[in-house]
């Protein structure tokens, strides 16, 4: 598969390398995930913090990284993202700052 391709569910879908666009897909992502829990009716902003605002735990984070991966591919690497953080900084982790992520890690595989 070469980097400018999607996977999963979303392959009809192209990809867009901008925040508008990756916030979009990722609000799909965290519908989701929030729909388990009766949180629907909550409002995904840039400022949204996975812990704070939408209570997810850890185990949500390893479900969201398995969307991540069928949305993007290898392009896009959740873990690797995480584990450059110390444990304060993903307690505050915000929607913006993982937006900010996938859309550096699509530039950077367009690049190639």
């Amino acid at each position: 598969m070469n980097p400018s391709q999607s996977t999963g569910a979303a392959d009809d879908d192209p990809v867009r390398a901008d925040e508008e666009s990756v916030l979009a897909d990722l609000t799909g992502m965290l519908a989701i995930l929030l729909d388990e829990y009766g949180l629907d009716d909550v409002e995904v902003r840039m400022e949204t913090t996975f812990n704070r605002d939408l209570e997810l735990e850890s185990i949500d984070l390893v479900t969201l990284a398995g969307l991540l991966e069928e949305r993007y591919g290898e392009r896009v690497n959740f873990a690797e993202f995480l584990a450059g953080m110390e444990f304060d900084e993903i307690i505050e982790l915000t929607v913006g700052r993982l937006v900010e992520h996938v859309v550096r890690s699509l530039e950077a595989a367009e690049a190639v």
